[in-house]
């Protein structure tokens, strides 16, 4: 792949970010960089190396794409704020909604979101600033699934060989692209993040995009977002790598009060991981998935089913789309 991980075992952090911090100076030398922060473990390191590096040259945007947690875009901005790092909120919504309008197929979902991203947004927030250089969060199984064919992650651009120079308008810089997640959490620890931030579940750069099957409306995200909280919300008790909620396309037959409740179906997932390359199913007591299940098709109306995934990675993948 032409990058060269740097495993766990043979992470020096405190040396790592003295060379990250040196090598961002030595490249951004004048004016300013853009930097993509989504308040994911990746992104939030990259955020305080970036900060570290080259302080107020570095202009910090959350995206808000209608495709995040609930509340997640005030908590990252007040979570930073805290840090002593400003970040603005970019209201993207609509636009994200109209790339993905009508489309099902989980690689033209994830182009139309790296089309938005990198092109529409990033593009334009690029041209306003006069920015040469965008921060982003990328990390080492993101290229290595990319490459491998897995699933093509938005934020792959280069190693496709994706001149982004030449389509954008600007180089991307990625300071955690040698790292796997667990590596990732160890430099956000060294670099002072509260646990909250290094120690959250994984989530996707296409966010809850990546969570729908079918087609992705403001409606249907707005199903699994409430699910993702109950999930995130029952299942931090838990020492799992990942869980979360996954929407399905096709509704089932349910049954509310004596009679037929034609709905939809969520599927729950949760997982044992160390780097997200394998991954197996996390063995739940039942009455924590009995509680999973009468809190979903309670809060959520529409929701007649609930189903726990119960197949190791590979054949599954950890994500859905």
């Amino acid at each position: 792949m032409g990058i060269e991980e740097i495993k766990l075992k043979d992470l020096n952090p405190d040396e790592f970010v003295t060379k990250q911090i040196e090598k961002l100076s030595l490249t951004v030398t004048d004016g300013v960089a853009i930097n993509a922060l989504s308040g994911g473990v990746d992104s939030s390191v990259v955020t305080i190396l970036g900060h570290r590096a080259l302080g107020e040259r570095l202009k910090t945007y959350f995206i808000e794409n209608g495709l995040m947690r609930v509340g997640e875009a005030q908590y990252v901005v007040s979570l930073f704020e805290k840090l002593d790092v400003p970040v603005k909120i970019v209201d993207a919504k609509e636009e994200f909604f109209a790339a993905l309008k009508g489309i099902t197929d989980p690689e033209e979902k994830r182009e139309a979101i790296t089309q938005t991203f990198y092109k529409n947004i990033f593009g334009r927030l690029v041209k306003e600033s006069g920015a040469k250089y965008l921060l982003q969060g990328t990390n080492y199984t993101d290229v290595e699934e990319t490459i491998a064919g897995v699933k093509r992650q938005h934020n792959i651009l280069e190693q496709l060989g994706i001149d982004t120079q030449a389509q954008f308008g600007y180089k991307v810089i990625e300071p955690v692209i040698q790292l796997r997640k667990s590596g990732v959490r160890v430099i956000g620890e060294v670099l002072g993040l509260p646990g909250e931030i290094y120690n959250r579940p994984p989530f996707p750069g296409p966010a809850l995009a990546a969570r729908v099957i079918g087609e992705v409306t403001a409606e249907r995200i707005e199903i699994v977002r409430k699910a993702t909280h109950i999930v995130e919300n029952i299942l931090s008790e838990t020492s799992a790598f990942q869980y979360l909620a996954i929407l399905h396309e096709d509704k089932v037959t349910g049954m509310r009060d004596g009679k037929r409740d034609y709905g939809m179906q969520v599927e729950v997932r949760c997982w044992e991981s160390t780097d997200a390359v394998t991954g197996s199913p996390t063995r739940l007591p039942y009455d924590l998935l009995d509680k999973l299940a009468e809190r979903i098709t309670t809060e959520i109306p529409g929701v007649v089913s609930v189903t726990y995934n119960i197949t190791k990675k590979p054949p599954s993948t950890i994500e859905a789309v």
